[in-house]
């Protein structure tokens, strides 16, 4: 079908020099140790995105996110970076980068890259300078280092726990061989955090920014965008005070946690938009900043990063009125900061939304279980056990869900395998080939991440299913066949061609921030239209319902009858 939206501002040319580009891209993430291997040694690389620049266009999305692709022990999956201006020798070169941007650009694709700003690894120059020098000295001055608590400082300066368990604090053995100082670390003790009060820290980060920003990086994902200024100065709190304070009504919306979400850390991203903005187009950047949904809008304000993450769709259960509220919200939270929203259902941090889809509503307990949404934190924690999945149903709401997000105002940020309505790999990944931290630190009591991180399937054959010519790092189950590339394509009932039917029609119809909400008799029902004549419909419900008037032009699933099934959405035209 034929529509009205004016051709001339979406072609490839205008997008690339567009500096709103940014505001309705459907953004595809790569991880790249795990999206395509072109020399068999079983880990993803640049050269093999850049052999897939054709499906990518493919699929029609307007921009590729890599996560990190540094230099790294793989302490956690790259984002334990040494060294932020380099490529890690098993993913390619710098020349290699050079070439994907490039054949991306020509494609018409954008490039942005992760940035990990709160931590380096414990293998970083800077990090090794640091335990070698003594205390007070200046190379120290650029992590977090504090004394012990104890007679012989032999306690930790707090009883924090990390994000991935465990201390938050590891003692060092000062150059003269005798225990010494702890230095701060958020995530895992080989992700020691910088001391954003430090000039050299922020001036060198300035530097890395300019680095790919020259090399024709057009935007950058700003890692754990919350957690980069702290106040652990003097007597530092209790874990237990800590938790007393988050569980009261209010949390610390005042930015005054020590070292979450920092009022002080807006003053570090106006300085990066100065950057970004002597850029023709300016430079774009989005926040992951896991904070209340009141503070999410200094991250996205056009003075600071410009874009958020917007988890809150992530966090949902398949259920109408959470999706009609949470889509209200932040379309005027959006409006209010002067950004675009960011939709977004699954990424390298947590269960795959077909596989949390098809598990049975799970209350979350605890922050850290809605960081992974909520049936699927419990189910990670229960084993990842594949039988207690709902696999056509997960996929169907998935795919009803996924539609549904790109008719929406704003950035639709997608994660490499959605398009194939790939599950979650459970506790086929034994322990002993399992790579999260999480996993280790938790003493095995959660399975990780590791189950969406396997390298994609290609082909239905092959050692790896076309990952590369070996085995892949992480093992890929039988059934990972069925969802191979070459099996979906052309197939116009699969998954791909729907991702790729839907895109297309969005990038020819995605204009404005407008949204109009119209009403439903059925509860179960979500319809809204956009500009064009453009209109969504989605029964959240298990009965067919009846469609509005209107040419339906793609659907999830097949109608019935002329009816709009259970679990499914439509798009129309009056």
């Amino acid at each position: 079908m034929s529509t009205t939206a004016p051709e001339a501002h979406r072609n490839d040319a205008d997008r690339m020099t567009d500096p709103n580009w940014w505001r309705q891209a459907a953004v595809y993430q790569i991880y790249p140790r795990s999206f395509a291997d072109s020399n068999g040694d079983g880990i993803g690389n640049l050269k093999g995105i850049t052999a897939k620049v054709p499906y990518l266009k493919s699929l029609g999305v307007d921009a590729v996110w890599l996560s990190p692709f540094y230099p790294s022990a793989l302490a956690d999956g790259g984002y334990d970076v040494d060294d932020y201006r380099d490529v890690d020798p098993k993913i390619g070169t710098l020349e290699d980068f050079d070439e994907m941007a490039a054949a991306l650009h020509e494609a018409g694709m954008k490039v942005i890259v992760d940035i990990v700003p709160n931590h380096s690894s414990d293998r970083h120059e800077w990090f090794k300078e640091a335990l070698a020098s003594p205390k007070g000295s200046p190379a120290r001055d650029r992590y977090i280092f504090r004394d012990g608590l104890g007679e012989n400082g032999e306690l930790p300066p707090s009883d924090w726990e990390s994000v991935f368990g465990g201390p938050t604090w590891e003692r060092i053995t000062e150059p003269d061989g005798t225990p010494g100082q702890w230095y701060f670390h958020i995530f895992a003790k080989e992700q020691p955090d910088f001391n954003w009060d430090n000039p050299e820290v922020r001036e060198d980060f300035l530097k890395t920014l300019r680095f790919w920003s020259d090399r024709g990086v057009d935007g950058f994902r700003i890692d754990v965008a919350h957690g980069m200024t702290k106040n652990l100065e003097g007597t530092l709190p209790t874990r237990a005070d800590l938790e007393a304070r988050a569980s009261e009504g209010d949390g610390f919306v005042d930015g005054s946690h020590p070292y979450w979400d920092r009022d002080e850390v807006h003053a570090i991203y106006a300085e990066w938009r100065k950057l970004f903005n002597e850029y023709n187009p300016p430079r774009t950047a989005v926040a992951e900043a896991w904070v209340h949904q009141t503070r999410r809008a200094r991250y996205a304000s056009p003075e600071g990063l410009g874009q958020a993450f917007n988890f809150d769709l992530l966090q949902a259960d398949f259920d109408a009125t959470q999706f009609h509220t949470i889509i209200t919200k932040n379309l005027a939270e959006a409006a209010a900061s002067g950004a675009s929203s960011t939709w977004v259902f699954s990424n390298h941090d947590v269960v795959r939304h077909a596989t949390r889809y098809g598990l049975p509503v799970a209350e979350p307990s605890s922050d850290a279980e809605i960081m992974a949404g909520q049936a699927g934190k419990k189910w990670l924690l229960e084993g990842g056990k594949q039988e207690d999945v709902d696999i056509e149903l997960g996929l169907r709401r998935a795919r009803a869900a996924s539609l549904l997000m790109f008719a929406l105002p704003g950035s639709a940020y997608l994660y490499q395998g959605e398009e194939l309505g790939l599950q979650e790999v459970g506790n086929e990944i034994t322990d002993a080939e399992r790579q999260d931290p999480s996993f280790f630190r938790n003493k095995g009591k959660e399975i990780g991440r590791d189950g969406c991180r396997v390298p994609l399937p290609w082909t239905a054959e092959g050692p790896s299913f076309g990952f590369g010519d070996g085995p892949a790092h992480l093992p890929q189950p039988a059934w990972f066949a069925d969802f191979a590339v070459d099996v979906q394509d052309g197939d116009e009932s699969s998954t791909l061609e729907l991702y790729r039917k839907a895109l297309k029609l969005r990038r020819e119809l995605q204009s404005g921030e407008e949204l109009e909400w119209i009403p439903n008799a059925d509860p179960q029902v979500l319809h809204f239209r956009r500009p064009n004549g453009w209109e969504s419909v989605t029964n959240f419900g298990t009965d067919a319902v009846e469609l509005p008037e209107g040419t339906v032009v793609v659907s999830s699933s097949a109608l019935e009858d002329g009816k709009l099934p259970g679990a499914t959405t439509a798009w129309l035209f009056g």
